[in-house]
């Protein structure tokens, strides 16, 4: 039955031929069989939103070309501007980016709001972002995205939910426009009240032993940048 439901998300489409709209609410008795849902569909080449720990966001499996090409084209985002990756755990992070602080201040930043920018590792999709010499790292402070990227074994192309330079969405409602061209929605209904909540993650880079730069300020830039002195990085003028 679930094989069944799975390749039925798949293969639904609308009289245009773009994929209908298809929204899984999230219910947490049910996270586990929600997530291997998502995880197939992923594992199948397309597109779906989910929610994180801050806002929506748009995923793909960040080692499938075409899936990623997709983020592009559904977004309308320029191909030169680089998209984070998602994973699941902390032994995760230095598989795909050379890590350059330590085990416990990794543990002490994620999971939660922050992107953490490394030099790119070997392991790493080569057409992802192939202009930059970093990748972004997040561990969202969420359950079913951490699953589904478990499920997956795979690092996953994480973006917002929204057209390229667009609003960032706290709810399904607010990519509606996005809705024909994914494979799946995940709803797991609004997940910030305010502006600030809009903000998304704080992205850092690390790439430099011992020191920091923010490359976006984000929701958390206060906590993470204190966290950094904490561990003695130094920020870079």
């Amino acid at each position: 039955m679930f094989k069944v439901l799975v390749r039925h998300l798949i293969s639904m489409t609308s009289m245009n031929g773009l994929a209908a709209p298809k929204i899984l609410n999230l219910t947490p008795s049910q996270l586990q069989q929600q997530a291997k849902i998502t995880a197939d569909i992923l594992r199948a080449g397309e597109v779906v939103a989910t929610p994180t720990d801050t806002i929506y966001g748009l995923a793909a499996l960040a080692n499938a070309t075409k899936a990623v090409r997709k983020i592009y084209d559904i977004k309308g985002r320029n191909q030169s501007k680089p998209i984070s990756i998602c994973v699941a755990n902390i032994k995760e992070v230095g598989l795909w980016g050379k890590v350059t602080i330590t085990e416990e201040l990794l543990e002490h930043l994620l999971p939660g709001p922050v992107t953490l920018c490394f030099k790119r590792g070997e392991k790493l999709n080569p057409e992802l972002n192939p202009d930059s010499p970093i990748v972004g790292i997040r561990i969202p402070d969420h359950p079913f995205v951490r699953e589904v990227c478990r499920l997956t074994q795979s690092p996953l192309a994480l973006t917002s939910a929204n057209i390229s330079q667009g609003k960032s969405t706290l709810a399904i409602e607010e990519f509606s426009d996005l809705y024909d061209h994914l494979s799946l929605i995940v709803n797991g209904g609004v997940l910030g009240l305010t502006e600030q909540a809009r903000l998304g993650s704080t992205v850092v880079d690390l790439s430099s032993p011992g020191t920091y730069r923010i490359i976006r300020s984000g929701c958390a830039e206060e906590e993470t940048t204190f966290s950094l002195h904490k561990f003695g990085l130094v920020r870079q003028s």
